[in-house]
């Protein structure tokens, strides 16, 4: 049986585990999670889907994609920002390396707050 093993001299990265465990991401999502998260550097590179872009050398819409995945599993957090004019501007992403659990819905209220409704 082949026996694979990693030549680690200098120059390599420490990632969390959690992520890279988690079965419901695609590769693509837990790739580009590691690259947010261990090679792009905040003052260094751009965090827009273009930046991503040239970055990993994939289309927009890739990206776009797997950014969306990793948003729906709680991983990345979204706003919408406002200029002085008080008019929308640009998105404001927030990367978490374990996924945060979203606030209820307010549209949706909870089965303790029904049965409390219906008394």
């Amino acid at each position: 049986m082949p026996v694979f093993r990693a030549e680690r001299n200098k120059g390599y990265t420490v990632m969390a585990n959690f992520y890279l465990r988690d079965k419901s991401l695609s590769t693509k999502a837990k790739g580009l999670l590691s690259i947010i998260t261990n090679v792009v550097s905040p003052g260094g590179l751009d965090y827009t889907l273009s930046g991503l872009c040239c970055i990993n050398r994939r289309s927009k819409d890739a990206i776009r994609t797997a950014v969306n995945e990793l948003e729906r599993a709680g991983y990345i957090e979204r706003h919408q920002t406002t200029d002085e004019g008080g008019k929308f501007s640009s998105n404001e992403y927030i990367i978490h390396e374990q996924p945060v659990s979203l606030p209820p819905s307010l549209d949706k209220p909870s089965s303790e707050n029904q049965q409390r409704e219906n008394r």
